[in-house]
């Protein structure tokens, strides 16, 4: 039995891992999949106190309470802030990180520095037209989700909220630790091409597995079947 804690990325919830719980329960895991302060059924604690850090106690607390050792810690887009966050605080309880299509930061960057200008400028004003705190979701159709499960995403997709992006992440390093890593790169994300330079990152270092699946950037709703082949072959 391996325990797997799925953190998603901005805008969603633990909702967006419901078909891959649901297959890796089958096969007799422990699977964690917690929603991030002020998102999803959350969003009521939606405030300006909400940040990185605020999310990184939100791992690290789901760990330690349910007393989890040799973690497959998985986090996606926004998520790989978070999950490098958390396995710094407690790297000798997670066994292998996941970055799924997820950014990959040092210390001492935010979101902010990560994105391009562009991104940067439309985050900052779309939250301004919404009280300064709350980044209004991308779309589906943007992430280039299936177009079956595109209104299911944007029903249940809410605000981020800015602090989150806007926070520097502060990393002693523990979490190099970790033996296993592996990005997973959503390939046939068109928008997605900052992402490769993450998975270039992984690929020129050691203890890296990096892998990529022809699907759009919610890999967990399009193809739930392979990522947990992935998600049970990384804990091996």
């Amino acid at each position: 039995m391996t325990n797997y804690v799925l953190v998603h990325g901005a805008w969603h919830g633990g909702w967006c891992y419901a078909r891959v719980a649901d297959r890796l329960r089958a096969k007799g895991h422990r699977v964690f999949t917690p929603t991030l302060a002020g998102l999803g059924e959350r969003s009521h604690e939606f405030g300006g106190h909400i940040n990185l850090s605020t999310h990184i106690a939100d791992v690290v607390n789901v760990i330690t309470w349910e007393r989890l050792d040799n973690v497959v810690l998985l986090g996606h887009s926004y998520g790989g802030m978070v999950i490098t966050g958390a396995a710094d605080a407690v790297a000798d309880k997670i066994s292998t990180l996941v970055y799924l299509d997820a950014m990959i930061p040092s210390d001492g960057q935010s979101i902010f520095d990560m994105v391009p200008p562009e991104i940067l400028k439309a985050q900052i004003d779309g939250a301004a037209a919404h009280g300064g705190f709350g980044i209004p979701p991308t779309s589906a159709a943007a992430f280039e989700v299936n177009e079956k499960d595109r209104e299911w995403v944007d029903t249940l997709c809410t605000p981020h909220p800015i602090g989150c992006q806007s926070e520097r992440i502060k990393l002693t390093g523990a979490h190099l630790r970790v033996r296993n890593k592996v990005f997973v790169l959503a390939a046939n994300w068109g928008n997605g091409r900052g992402f490769r330079r993450y998975r270039d990152m992984a690929k020129a270092q050691p203890g890296w597995t990096v892998l990529e699946m022809p699907c759009g950037h919610d890999a967990m709703i399009d193809m739930p079947d392979e990522l947990t082949e992935i998600l049970l072959k990384s804990a091996n």
